[in-house]
C-alpha cells in the first residue's frame, strides 16, 4: 500500500511541475522534496511516471523549473557524496535523484540550446554558498560527475566497509570492487551494493551519451566533454574505478556452480552490473588527442602499471600500461569465458545461463588489443587466442543472414583482421579443431584454419547482400595467414576453389570496378601456400589440379567489347552476387541451427560506411619467421604483383566496395590493365609439372581412387621447378578517421539497443545514427 501511495505522490509532483507556469523557487524545499525525499521509486517507476511528452513540455514552457529540478537533484547527490549517506533515508534520496536525472538527461541533450546547461554554473540557486558568486565555481556537469565517482566508493552504500570513514579522506584503492588486476582481495558479494552501483553507472552512461545527439563526424578533435572530465586527473577515483570495472567484467562467471536452471530461480544482479561496467569501459576508452601528462601516483599504480606519460584520458592510459602476465591471463581468460558462454551445449535445454552482451565484450577486446600491444602479443603467444577465435567465428556464422546484426559482423571481422597481421596468429591456426561448437557448417576434420575458411565461405555464399563490402576484409585475412597454413583439409581446399570459381566468372569480374580484387586475393593465398607450405597441402594442390580449367579461363579471359557485353547480359539473367550451385554442402554439425534473418519489428541502428581495404590496412613485407623487411607503398611494385592501384587511382575509388551508383562501365583497356598483373605464374607452372604426372599415374595404374593421387602428391616435390618465392606480404590493420567514426557509431548503437529496461534513449532525437525497424 505504501508503495502505491509513494508512486501516487510522485506522479502528483510531476503533474504539478508540468502545470506550473510560474518558476518555482529553488528554496522551496517542500515542493522539490516531493521528487526524492518522500518517495520510494524504482528506475522503471520513474520512466513510467515521467512521460517524454511532459519532460519536453517543461523544457519548452517552464525552462527555469526544469533547470532547478536538475540543479536540486545534482545538489542532493553532492550532499550525499559529502556526508557518505549515513541513513537509509539519505540513500533512498540519492537513488531517487539518480533515477530522475537518468530520465531527464537525454531530453536535455536532444535540444541544442540546452546542451550547454550542465556546463554552466547556477549562481544563487539552492544553498546560499560563497562559491555561487565565485567565478571558479564548478560547472554542474563536473559536480555531478565527481559526486557519482564519490558515491561509487561510498562505504555501506556501494562498497563493503567494516568501519565508517570520512568520505573526503577515503582511499578508494582499498575498496576496489573485485579481485584481479592490481587487487588481490575479493570483497564479499552484496546484492544491495550491486543494485546501487548499477543505478549510478546507468546515470554515468547517460551523462556520457551526449555523443548520441551530435551528428557523425570524422574530426577526431571533437571530444566528449563528459568523458574527458571524468577520465581526467580531476577524478581522484579514476584508477580504482577503472580497475573495478575491468575486474568485475573479467571475473564474472555466469554459470557459477553450474546448477541447472539456477538463473531461472535466482536474480543475478552481478550480470546487470557486469553489463553496465563493460558499457562504461568501451565508452570511456575512446582515444583522444590530449596533451600527454603523468597521472597521479597511487599504491597499485606503482605495482601494476608501467610509469609512462600517456594520453589525457586516464582510462586509456591505465589500460595501455597494464603489463604483468598474470593480469593479461586473468583478463583474457575472463573475456574468453564470457564470449564462449552462449556457445555452451548442455543435455538439459536452456539449463545454463546465456549472456547477451557479447558485442560489448568484442569492442572491449578490440580496445585492449589496440591500446596495449603487450596484451596483443600475449594473446598470440599461446593457443589461448583460439578461445577468442572460435566464438567470433560462431557469432559471424550465426549473424550472417540477419541484417540487424551487420555491425556484429564488422567488429568480428575487424578483430580477425587485426590478429591476422601477426605471424603467430597464422601459426596458431594449425592447431587441430576438436571443440566442435554447433555451427551450421559442413562437418570436417582438420585445424582451426579449416574452420576459419569454411565459415568465411559460408558468409560469402549465404550471407545477406549488405555484407559485400566485407569480402575484401575476409579474403585479406585468408591471405595474411596463408603462408603459415601447414595442412588444409579437403573441405577447406574445395571451399577456396569454389570462391575462385565464382569470383572469376566474367560477368562477376565485369560487374563492378573492384570485383577483380577478390581474384587477386585468392591467387595470392594459393601462391603463398604453394611457395611456403607445399609439402603438407596435397589436398589444396589436388583441388587446384581438379579445377585447373578455372585458372586457364582466367589466363584467357576475353577483353574485347563483344565479350564484355555478352558477360554483362548473362549477369542480368543471373542477379546473384555469387554462384552457389557448385558449392558441395554436406551434413551440418550436430546440434546446429541455420542462420535466420532478423525477426520483423527488430530495431537496428545505422552505421557509417567502412573505408576500403586499402585504407584499412598498411602493407608490410615480412620473412617467413615474421620479421618485417620493409613497408610497401600502395602501388604496384615491380617485384610483387599486387592488387591495388596507384595513389591517384585510389583517390578516385569509392569509400567501400558497395555497389556504385555511378555510370561506370568496363572497357577493354580496363580489363587489360589488371589482367596482365594476375599472379598466375606459380600455379601455371605447378599445373604444367603435375598434371601430366597425375594423368600418367591414372592411366598406368587405372586409378579411380583419389587417395592414391593424394599419396603421390604428398610425397612429391616442386623444389627448383617453381619461380623464385615471392616476398610474404602482410596487410596490417591501421587505424584511421573512418574506422574511428565507425567504432563510435557502432558502439553507441549497441549501447542504445541494449538498454531497453528502462529504455533510456528510446524515442529521443538521436543524431549519431538512425533507428530503423526491420
Amino acid at each position: 500500500m505504501g508503495s502505491t501511495d509513494s508512486k501516487l505522490n510522485f506522479r502528483k509532483a510531476v503533474i504539478q511541475l508540468t502545470t506550473k507556469t510560474q518558476p518555482v523557487e529553488a528554496t522551496d524545499d517542500a515542493f522539490w522534496d516531493q521528487f526524492w525525499a518522500d518517495t520510494t521509486t524504482t528506475v522503471q517507476d520513474v520512466f513510467a511516471l515521467v512521460p517524454a511528452a511532459e519532460i519536453r513540455a517543461v523544457r519548452e514552457e517552464s525552462p527555469s523549473n526544469l533547470a532547478t529540478l536538475c540543479y536540486k537533484a545534482v545538489e542532493k547527490l553532492v550532499q550525499g557524496a559529502e556526508s557518505g549517506c549515513p541513513t537509509e533515508r539519505e540513500k533512498q534520496v540519492i537513488l531517487n535523484c539518480t533515477c530522475i536525472l537518468s530520465r531527464i538527461l537525454p531530453y536535455i541533450f536532444e535540444d541544442q540550446d540546452w546542451r550547454g546547461f550542465f556546463w554552466s554554473t547556477v549562481p544563487g540557486a539552492g544553498r546560499t554558498d560563497e562559491l555561487d558568486d565565485d567565478e571558479g565555481a564548478r560547472p554542474l556537469a563536473e559536480s555531478l560527475l565527481l559526486a557519482i565517482a564519490d558515491l561509487l566508493f561510498c562505504p555501506d552504500f556501494t562498497v563493503h566497509s567494516s568501519f565508517k570513514e570520512n568520505m573526503q579522506s577515503i582511499d578508494s584503492c582499498e575498496y576496489i570492487w573485485e579481485a584481479g588486476v592490481g587487487f588481490a582481495q575479493s570483497p564479499p558479494l552484496n546484492y544491495i551494493h550491486d543494485l546501487n552501483r548499477i543505478e549510478l553507472l546507468r546515470l554515468l552512461l547517460t551523462c556520457f551519451s551526449e555523443a548520441m545527439y551530435l551528428p557523425s563526424s570524422t574530426d577526431n578533435s571533437v571530444l566528449n566533454p563528459w568523458v574527458t572530465f571524468f577520465c581526467s586527473t580531476e577524478n581522484r577515483h579514476a584508477l580504482p574505478l577503472f580497475t573495478s570495472l575491468l575486474n568485475v567484467v573479467s571475473a564474472y562467471d555466469p554459470v557459477g556452480y553450474g546448477i541447472p536452471y539456477n538463473h531461472l530461480l535466482f536474480s543475478d544482479y552481478r550480470e546487470q552490473l557486469v553489463e553496465q561496467a563493460v558499457q562504461i569501459l568501451i565508452v570511456t576508452l575512446e582515444h583522444d588527442a590530449g596533451v600527454p601528462h603523468q597521472p597521479p601516483s597511487s599504491s597499485i599504480n606503482r605495482v601494476v602499471f608501467v610509469q609512462t606519460a600517456g594520453p589525457e584520458n586516464l582510462f586509456v592510459n591505465y589500460l595501455s600500461r597494464i603489463h604483468r602476465e598474470e593480469d593479461f591471463d586473468f583478463v583474457l581468460k575472463g573475456l574468453a569465458r564470457l564470449l564462449t558462454n552462449p556457445l555452451t551445449q548442455t543435455y538439459l535445454p536452456n539449463s545454463t545461463k546465456k549472456i547477451q552482451f557479447h558485442q560489448e565484450l568484442l569492442v572491449l577486446f578490440w580496445k585492449l588489443c589496440d591500446f596495449n600491444k603487450k596484451f596483443l602479443f600475449f594473446v598470440l603467444k599461446s593457443s589461448d587466442v583460439l578461445d577468442i577465435l572460435v566464438p567470433i567465428l560462431f557469432y559471424l556464422n550465426d549473424a550472417r543472414a540477419d541484417q540487424s546484426r551487420v555491425g556484429l559482423m564488422h567488429i568480428g571481422v575487424f578483430i580477425l583482421l587485426l590478429l591476422s597481421g601477426e605471424r603467430n596468429f597464422g601459426v596458431r591456426l594449425n592447431k587441430p579443431y576438436s571443440v566442435h561448437v554447433p555451427m551450421d557448417i559442413p562437418v570436417f576434420t582438420g585445424t582451426h584454419a579449416d574452420l576459419l575458411i569454411v565459415v568465411f565461405h559460408k558468409i560469402i555464399t549465404t550471407g545477406h547482400q549488405r555484407l559485400q563490402p566485407l569480402f575484401d576484409c575476409l579474403l585479406t585475412i585468408v591471405v595474411n595467414v596463408s603462408p603459415y597454413l601447414k595442412s588444409l583439409s579437403m573441405v577447406a581446399a574445395n571451399k577456396l576453389l569454389h570462391l575462385l570459381e565464382a569470383f572469376s566468372t566474367s560477368w562477376f569480374l565485369f560487374s563492378l570496378a573492384q570485383n577483380h580484387h577478390l581474384v587477386f586475393f585468392l591467387l595470392e593465398a594459393f601462391n603463398n601456400i604453394i611457395q611456403y607450405q607445399f609439402d603438407g597441402n596435397c589436398n589444396l594442390v589436388y583441388a587446384i589440379i581438379r579445377k585447373r580449367n578455372v585458372f586457364h579461363q582466367l589466363a584467357n579471359l576475353p577483353s574485347d567489347p563483344a565479350s564484355i557485353q555478352k558477360a554483362l547480359q548473362r549477369k542480368r539473367k543471373s542477379p546473384d552476387v555469387i554462384s552457389r550451385t557448385s558449392s558441395q554442402e554436406t551434413v551440418s554439425m550436430e546440434g546446429s541451427h541455420p542462420a535466420v534473418p532478423a525477426e520483423p519489428g527488430t530495431l537496428k541502428t545505422s552505421l557509417v560506411a567502412i573505408p576500403g581495404i586499402d585504407k584499412l590496412t598498411e602493407k608490410s613485407q615480412v620473412s617467413e619467421d615474421g620479421t618485417m623487411h620493409m613497408r610497401v607503398g600502395n602501388c604496384i611494385s615491380s617485384n610483387h604483383q599486387d592488387v591495388f592501384y596507384t595513389e591517384a587511382e585510389m583517390e578516385r575509388r569509392p569509400l567501400s566496395r558497395a555497389p556504385s551508383t555511378s555510370l561506370w562501365a568496363p572497357t577493354p583497356e580496363w580489363v587489360l590493365s589488371w589482367k596482365c598483373k594476375l599472379p598466375l605464374q606459380t600455379i601455371m607452372r605447378l599445373l604444367q609439372v603435375l598434371v601430366p604426372q597425375v594423368e600418367k599415374i591414372c592411366i598406368d595404374k587405372g586409378l579411380t581412387d583419389e587417395s592414391e593421387i593424394l599419396k603421390f602428391l604428398q610425397h612429391g616435390t616442386l623444389v627448383g621447378l617453381l619461380p623464385v618465392p615471392h616476398p610474404i606480404l602482410i596487410r596490417k590493420y591501421q587505424a584511421n578517421a573512418g574506422t574511428a567514426m565507425w567504432f563510435r557509431t557502432y558502439m553507441w548503437g549497441v549501447v542504445y539497443l541494449r538498454n531497453v529496461d528502462p529504455p533510456i534513449w528510446y524515442d529521443t532525437d538521436v543524431r549519431l545514427f538512425e533507428i530503423q525497424r526491420m
